[in-house]
């Protein structure tokens, strides 16, 4: 029985490293083309426009140049974070011809980099008064910060709408991977906001396993930055709202920075939508523990002795939490996330969480039920479809969680609105009306 048992778990961690691998190439994990229906689908989302555009990327990726001198970012760690401008372009058709369709694919044309923050962790030096920050470090990272704002006012003065959207990607993603995913969304949503590639170290060597193991700690190395670079866009002068929008292993690295901007803002008296302007966060297909997420959604609720201000406040209530709204995808179709709960011990991963599964018997899933019912910041949406044999990219190649997407963020329609192809499941759980056959 021991033996049947470790060949068995041999097989599903094979499969696993099989279905990361594929989840990880350009189409599955935020690259998916979209499926042959896509162009019925959100029609009304997109109109004809120029098939040349850039979206801004922020990274803590390092560096690399091609033989044609080309700058790219690999998946090593650099501690100085940079941002800078992808071109992106819809080659021509056969006819020599733009393409015109919403399932066409993105190419990189071009990446500039802007600028740079000084290396972590900053310079210190020694004073009468204890150790401070070095004076040229701290101006570096003005310049830098600056520099990042300047160029978010610019596209700002561009856009139809004074709306920024950050989109993190998975797993193993590369940069090119990130950029051309976030064109992707910035698409479908017919170009109307300011659109950034946040982009971490993914894509460790040493094999998939090992490699998923090193991304996991690759994020971890870039939610300080991610905060950081958060944090400086919410500060640019003309932002009305930012959306936070991630995929996959994303979720995880995006939750820890909402977690501290969360505690950063409660001891400023505030919330993450009054302070960063956080209106909107989207989690697609989050592999993170349930468990976990709960701890980093609600850890301030958690924490009493925080201070509010200069000292706690217990019983008193919490700032409003303004427009700020959680929407999470999710799909019990998803082998990637069923086998990453396999292997990582969880008993549901927040990427597979549906109302049949939401129940006591599930460390977390009561609180967060309740929680999110109380605060009425959360819907939960169940995706039925396929999405290709390991259903977990529909989020950008399913039209109809396409439509949501479009729903939810450009035209500001609650779950519920009938112009929003949405079932009720029970509150707040909701499913996708037409889910269709995703071709990746």
């Amino acid at each position: 029985m021991r033996r049947l048992c470790e060949h068995a778990t041999a097989c599903l961690t094979l499969l696993f490293l099989v279905v990361l691998s594929a989840c990880a190439n350009g189409k599955s994990a935020g690259m998916a083309d979209a499926g042959s229906g896509a162009k019925t689908a959100i029609a009304s989302t997109t109109t004809a426009k120029a098939r040349n555009f850039d979206v801004l990327y922020v990274t803590d990726r390092a560096p690399v140049v091609s033989s044609t001198r080309a700058l790219s970012y690999g998946p090593g760690r650099d501690r100085a974070l940079s941002f800078g401008s992808v071109s992106l372009a819809f080659p021509p058709t056969a006819s020599g011809r733009p393409a015109d369709t919403s399932d066409a694919p993105l190419k990189i044309v071009a990446t500039t980099r802007i600028g740079a923050f000084p290396q972590t962790p900053y310079a210190i030096q020694a004073t009468a008064k204890g150790p401070e920050r070095l004076p040229a470090t701290v101006k570096a990272h003005e310049r830098a910060a600056a520099a990042l704002k300047g160029e978010i006012s610019r596209r700002l003065s561009l856009a139809k709408r004074k709306e920024v959207v950050i989109f993190i990607h998975g797993y193993n993603n590369t940069f090119n991977d990130a950029a051309e995913s976030t064109g992707k969304i910035c698409e479908t949503l017919s170009m109307d906001f300011v659109c950034v590639a946040m982009t971490w170290p993914a894509g460790g060597s040493g094999g998939v396993f090992q490699g998923y193991n090193i991304d996991r700690e690759s994020g971890e190395f870039a939610v300080a930055d991610i905060k950081k670079a958060i944090r400086i866009i919410s500060e640019t002068p003309g932002v009305e709202h930012v959306h936070l929008l991630a995929h996959s292993r994303g979720t995880d690295v995006l939750l820890s920075a909402i977690q501290q901007l969360g505690i950063e803002a409660y001891v400023a008296r505030s919330s993450p939508a009054q302070r960063y302007k956080i209106a909107n966060v989207v989690l697609f297909a989050p592999d993170i523990d349930l468990d976990v997420a709960v701890t980093k959604l609600f850890g301030v609720v958690s924490d009493p002795d925080i201070p509010f201000g200069s000292r706690p406040k217990p019983s008193g209530a919490f700032p409003p939490t303004g427009s700020l709204h959680l929407t999470v995808y999710s799909s019990p179709n998803d082998k990637a996330i069923a086998l990453s709960s396999f292997l990582f011990g969880s008993v549901v991963r927040l990427g597979r969480l549906t109302s049949t599964n939401m129940t006591t018997d599930i460390n977390g899933s009561n609180a967060l039920w309740e929680n999110s019912q109380i605060a009425g910041i959360a819907d939960f949406i169940e995706y039925k479809g396929q999405a290709g044999f390991f259903g977990h990219a529909y989020f950008n190649s399913d039209p109809a969680v396409r439509e949501d997407l479009v729903a939810l963020l450009r035209d500001r329609l609650k779950a519920g609105d009938p112009r929003r192809p949405l079932v009720e499941v029970k509150r707040p759980f909701w499913r996708i009306a037409e889910a269709s056959k995703a071709t990746n």
